[in-house]
């Protein structure tokens, strides 16, 4: 997601303390660390965690859900596909490049991929890049500065909502020769991520474009300079992506022993279960498993058995972001505070847990989840000094608690729960009539759960059920995943479920899910359409915080207001990746601590590729 590529330094001069980074008078850099230090020096040979001597080649398949019909990743008409989208697909980019790049051992570090350095001023109101002359797109010709005015001018303008808000700031972009390029930010904005916004953004080619429209869905690949080239297309069932065997980028330090497979192929699938029957049959070689049923039940078959196939559980000590359910409070039922608490209040996690989940995953209840940012217990002073000019304006539970999901017994005997959302939508005006609970103009009571996954209507149908049981007609409603994709734009739902990933630090990025300014704009990631001038003030809070301290006391307060305004019923999270795999594989010694690290540091081990091969 964008809020992975949302991060930037801090601190006056002392941008990269520690190293012989940037310094205030703004020495040229290799790279740069939010809030912290760099790990890797100027003359780093490789990360921590990638095997140098990693061996290149073989195939491998993976599976994606739904279908796709554009090779356009960067506007939102069409489904992009699989491995090309930075909002869509896990943030993979196979294709196309970055002036950095983030080390997934450090929480907010960033090395120079096409820029070989960075400059910044000690008042960081530009941000200046120079280009490794060696840099190429796929056809050979140089990367340019003129590359890097295009992609901020058209994605900015022309590109998906999302760019938009998070380059608000960013006034304009200047080649200063072929090889430089100035990025000017506005007058007056302290942040620490505009920097590492335009260090993160997508390099397109001007010269491709220019024959090429970019407003428009294709399945004509777009010219990139990445480790990997669209390979074949077969629209909306598979894509391949093949390593670039002169890729310009092969011998950087920031790549050695990465990018390792030869060939990354996607087989899309209706739904999960379909493509969990792809892996035992040998279709598939990898999957994360997201599916705590499947996980607990499905695995008990032969190649698990027999050892051709392995089955591990990995940590993750990423922040767990959140998941949640997602009420649209642009719709006027949800606009009572009391309504949206009254449904929060009927979804029964721990029955769910219990009987759905093996009692696998923890409750989610904080958009910072497992992470120092969550709020706890009452607001410090520190925080209270920023609540306290919304006083009038807030929730008083803000001001004495951290939010807490409420609990049941697991038992599925809510009826507390049900006593408490019947008197508060009494509260609100509602009343029963003729079974239906009916709201003060006369209308029933209505809430529709909007997905294109089969596997959740197991988890909402009990919710719906609940529901029910105070006389709000609840659905769920199955849509294909281009119709869920364009209603979701338009913000056409009740509700819909959604995860946010975490990062260790929020920004610019926080304005695109929680602002009132993205609240109305198409394609945003404000998918609750929350406007609240005390969201917005903390927002521009945590992102202008330039210690961790004043990071952490703003993240709690934003987190305590958005939570007790009850736009979410926050749904689980477990802090590790369960995966599958055939026996094919080998990997580094050491996993990355923020990432799984699957596509980019493992790689076909062919004496075992051929093994298995034999046995299937």
């Amino acid at each position: 997601m964008i809020a992975a590529m949302l991060r930037i330094l801090t601190i006056l001069g002392a941008l990269l303390l520690g190293l012989p980074a940037l310094a205030a008078d703004g020495r040229v850099a290799h790279g740069f660390a939010v809030l912290g230090t760099l790990k890797y020096g100027p003359d780093f040979k490789h990360f921590d965690y990638v095997n140098p001597d990693a061996p290149k080649g073989g195939r491998v398949v993976l599976s994606f859900y739904g279908s796709f019909d554009s090779l356009n990743p960067f506007i939102l008409k069409g489904q992009p596909a699989a491995g090309s989208n930075p909002f869509l697909s896990g943030g993979n980019l196979l294709t196309f490049e970055t002036l950095m790049a983030a080390s997934q051992d450090e929480p907010d570090s960033y090395y120079g991929l096409i820029a070989e350095s960075i400059e910044l001023p000690e008042d960081r109101t530009w941000a200046r890049f120079r280009l490794r002359p060696e840099a190429k797109w796929h056809d050979g010709s140089a990367i340019t500065a003129d590359d890097l005015v295009f992609s901020f001018d058209t994605l900015k303008q022309d590109g998906n909502p999302a760019f938009r808000v998070t380059l608000q700031d960013v006034t304009e972009a200047v080649a200063e020769d072929a090889r430089t390029v100035l990025y000017r930010f506005r007058n007056g904005v302290m942040t620490r991520d505009l920097p590492v916004f335009v260090a993160t953004l997508p390099v397109i080619s001007k010269a491709w474009y220019a024959d090429h429209p970019f407003n428009q869905s294709t399945l004509t690949p777009p010219l990139a300079s990445g480790p990997y080239r669209v390979g074949k297309v077969d629209a909306g069932r598979a894509i391949e992506y093949d390593r670039v065997a002169d890729y310009w980028g092969r011998d950087l330090a920031l790549n050695r022993g990465r990018h390792n497979f030869g060939t990354i192929r996607y087989d899309y699938y209706r739904d999960r279960d379909i493509a969990l029957e792809g892996l035992f049959a040998g279709r598939i070689d990898f999957r994360e498993d997201f599916t705590s049923r499947d996980w607990a039940t499905k695995y008990d078959v032969p190649p698990i058995q027999d050892g051709r196939m392995k089955r591990e559980t990995l940590p993750d000590a990423s922040p767990s972001g959140f998941q949640s359910f997602f009420l649209n409070v642009r719709r006027e039922k949800f606009a009572d505070p009391r309504v949206r608490q009254a449904i929060g209040l009927l979804f029964d996690f721990e029955w769910t847990n219990t009987n759905l989940f093996y009692s696998l995953y923890g409750r989610t209840h904080s958009i910072f989840q497992n992470s120092d940012l969550m709020a706890d217990g009452p607001p410090s002073p520190a925080e209270l000094a920023l609540l306290e000019p919304f006083r009038d304006q807030l929730p008083p539970e803000v001001f004495e608690r951290a939010y807490v999901p409420p609990k049941t017994d697991g038992s599925g005997n809510i009826r507390p729960q049900l006593r408490e959302a019947a008197g508060l939508l009494k509260q609100a005006g509602y009343a029963v009539k003729d079974g239906a609970m009916t709201g003060p103009d006369g209308k029933p009571l209505e809430v529709e759960f909007l997905s294109f996954l089969k596997g959740f209507e197991r988890i909402v149908l009990p919710y719906v059920r609940n529901l029910e049981r105070l006389g709000i007609k609840a659905s769920f409603r199955l849509v294909e995943p281009s119709q869920y994709t364009r209603r979701v734009q338009d913000h056409d739902y009740d509700v819909v479920t959604s995860r946010f990933g975490g990062t260790l630090t929020p920004g610019v990025g926080m304005r695109n899910v929680w602002s009132s300014g993205a609240a109305e704009l198409a394609g945003s990631q404000n998918l609750t359409g929350l406007k609240n001038p005390a969201v917005d003030a903390l927002v521009e809070k945590v992102i202008a915080a330039t210690t961790r301290d004043e990071l952490r006391v703003a993240a709690k307060a934003l987190d305590r207001v958005v939570m007790w305004q009850h736009v979410l019923v926050p749904q689980w999270n477990k802090a590790s990746h369960t995966i599958a795999y055939w026996d094919i594989f080998g990997r580094p010694a050491i996993k990355p601590a923020y990432d799984l690290g699957f596509l980019d540091t493992w790689w076909i081990d062919a004496e075992k590729r051929e093994a298995i091969d034999a046995a299937r």
